[in-house]
């Protein structure tokens, strides 16, 4: 199944894909793609609903985040071997996580908004994994048992707060918008290989980032399991795993996101996100006026 969650901003309703690739309300069936309605039982009474059935949406109705609930934003640092080496840093021993607020969480295809006084924001398209049952101590073996899905994560960052303010990378991945999800919550049964996954994103009409999750140092499973050491993880949490090579950072010489850049990310099976790239004194003109932000 490929599951959405539409409407305003903070009052997003369930909903589901249809076999033509038209927006369906689950309204009726459930309260939200959240906590429970994340449960493998859950899942597969959805399942059984026709999804002929179900009120059509319209095409251009606003899609939001594609989970709700989401209590842990977790991510995983320099992950895919080829973006490490583009870094110059040494492929980790262990997974190097991270937190995202969860305040950051945004529509797949809301704006994106350059932070007050940024130099550096950049883009990272990456997998994320949507925890659909708790998890704690689980091990590797049967820790897709615990996922409810994936979707596609913009790993939004501003390098200046991240890598040159001290301290952890936190200061530079939570502002308001660095981290769009969805537009697809992609249940596991549609994804036949979880290894082999083509990755995209283009920043205005120019190709930054090809890769593949072949170069994941850490699997899915492993990630799952080896997070669920340190965390409970709690239906909704996120765990975004890290990016392919060609983020701004590492080009020579570094380029960052401006006003009116648009970002298109894909991934195979899991759909497009596309944002476009506003400053922040332009973003709050807009909110202040009442004009629609998104």
């Amino acid at each position: 199944m490929k599951l959405i969650r539409h409407g305003a901003q903070g009052n997003e309703k369930p909903g589901l894909v249809d076999r033509t690739g038209g927006y369906r309300d689950l309204s009726a069936i459930v309260r939200d793609i959240a906590g429970p309605a994340l449960a493998k039982d859950a899942l597969d009474r959805l399942r059984m609903i026709d999804p002929e059935s179900l009120p059509l949406l319209p095409k251009d109705i606003r899609l939001g985040p594609c989970v709700g609930g989401t209590r842990n934003f977790v991510a995983i640092g320099l992950n895919f071997a080829d973006h490490a080496a583009e870094t110059g840093a040494p492929i980790p021993s262990e997974p190097i996580i991270f937190n995202k607020a969860p305040s950051c969480i945004s529509g797949p295809n809301d704006p994106v908004i350059i932070p007050k006084s940024s130099a550096k924001t950049d883009w990272e398209v990456e997998l994320a994994v949507v925890i659909g049952a708790r998890a704690s101590y689980v091990h590797a073996n049967e820790a897709l048992d615990y996922v409810a899905g994936l979707c596609i994560c913009n790993d939004v960052s501003e390098r200046e707060w991240q890598m040159e303010r001290g301290g952890t990378w936190t200061k530079g991945k939570g502002c308001p918008t660095f981290g769009p999800i969805g537009p697809w919550l992609v249940t596991l049964d549609e994804i036949p290989d979880l290894k082999a996954l083509g990755m995209s994103l283009d920043v205005s009409g120019q190709r930054m980032q090809t890769g593949s999750t072949a170069t994941m140092i850490f699997d899915v499973a492993q990630l799952v399991a080896y997070t669920s050491h340190f965390m409970m993880l709690e239906p909704g949490d996120i765990i975004t795993t890290g990016t392919p090579p060609g983020v701004g950072l590492g080009m020579k010489p570094p380029r960052y996101l401006r006003p009116g850049d648009e970002m298109v990310l894909r991934i195979d099976g899991l759909g497009e996100q596309r944002q476009a790239v506003v400053a922040f004194d332009d973003w709050t003109a807009k909110v202040s006026s009442g004009e629609p932000t998104h």
